[in-house]
């Protein structure tokens, strides 16, 4: 397994990261079609994963109404401190007004609840889950801030912001001397890159981590896909579509997955991950596995490595449609880039 440093921090974590979402869920939709795991197969699949080096396990307390804390919690015991653990709050937790959102209300009764479920004294990384258009930044972040200074929380990140809010949240921090956000966590995948617009160039240039979630585009890019259909009538992509994708030009992108993969003799997965790892400014990538046969060919793919040809053609296949500014600034570049 390789590791890469998180953020600025001094923190390692392994290129691949144990996306915890199929735990837990088997009769709450939409996460019964997304795994619905109980406790014997979660600890079969968390006991692979650091058995094979995985040192990052991400999860978040709206995942089966909180089940998926609860059972990491239950499996990681005394292998708790060999893991960089991160969780994120957000969403809806209960009935009430202030049971959602970022307030210092939800964010203090959220940590409180996701430390007990999850039995730790401690998150490594707590990351907000999305905007909150009605709390201002100097709240969440003064919140946040405490729960770092009371030793509740490692780190802290964010999840589904666009540029200029990370952007926002980092002067808020550095004017306020509160928190910063060190990493973000981002969909990114051969079917989805605009994050490579505005998201992925401000994560180089402030130094936040990249942590990518659905490289496979929720399944689609698995290899059990195709123009005739699914191969697997039980795959994650027939019952729950999402994230949103361009299906034709996905197909496209799949049928070069495919050629690759034959190159590499290892599945297409593989190679749709081993892509996202070797995009610069990517740390880890999250994978999530209902069956430790789909986690271990994951993993490998942390080993896999492209050749040129391998990454210009998916490059080729999956490439963003030039937009502005983006397009003008870089017709413009040519003047203000030392040549030779």
């Amino acid at each position: 397994m390789q590791y890469e440093q998180l953020g600025r921090t001094g923190t390692f974590v392994s290129r691949i990261c144990l996306g915890a979402m199929t735990f837990g869920g088997a009769n709450t939709p939409p996460f019964d079609a997304v795994g619905g795991l109980g406790l014997e197969d979660t600890d079969r699949i968390v006991g692979t994963a650091l058995d094979a080096g995985v040192n990052f396990i991400d999860t978040a307390d709206v995942y089966a109404a909180g089940e998926s804390e609860e059972l990491l919690g239950k499996v990681l015991k005394s292998r708790r401190d060999d893991v960089v653990l991160a969780t994120k709050l957000h969403g809806r937790t209960g009935p009430g007004p202030n049971d959602v959102g970022q307030s210092r209300i939800h964010v203090t009764q959220a940590l409180e609840s996701s430390l007990r479920r999850l039995d730790t004294d401690h998150i490594d990384l707590y990351q907000i889950h999305g905007f909150d258009p009605l709390t201002s930044f100097e709240e969440t972040l003064g919140a946040l801030t405490d729960a770092v200074r009371q030793g509740k929380v490692r780190y802290i990140g964010a999840s589904n912001l666009t540029a200029w809010q990370i952007v926002k949240s980092l002067g808020v921090s550095a004017l306020r001397d509160l928190e910063p956000f060190i990493s973000v966590q981002a969909y990114y995948s051969l079917a989805g890159r605009d994050l490579e617009r505005e998201l992925l160039p401000m994560i180089k240039d402030q130094g936040l981590g990249l942590l990518a979630w659905s490289p496979l585009a929720g399944g689609f890019l698995s290899g059990k896909f195709t123009r005739e259909g699914a191969a697997d009538a039980s795959a994650r992509r027939t019952q729950l579509d999402f994230p949103p994708i361009d299906r034709e030009k996905a197909y496209d992108v799949i049928d070069v997955l495919k050629a690759v993969a034959a190159r590499h003799e290892v599945s297409a997965a593989q190679v749709a991950l081993a892509w996202v790892l070797a995009q610069p400014g990517v740390t880890s990538t999250i994978i999530g596995a209902k069956r430790v046969e789909q986690l271990t060919d994951n993993i490998a793919a942390a080993e896999l490595k492209l050749s040129e040809q391998d990454l210009t053609e998916l490059d080729t296949v999956s490439a963003l449609t030039p937009e502005y500014p983006g397009w003008i600034q870089a017709y413009g570049a040519g003047d203000r880039i030392p040549r030779g």
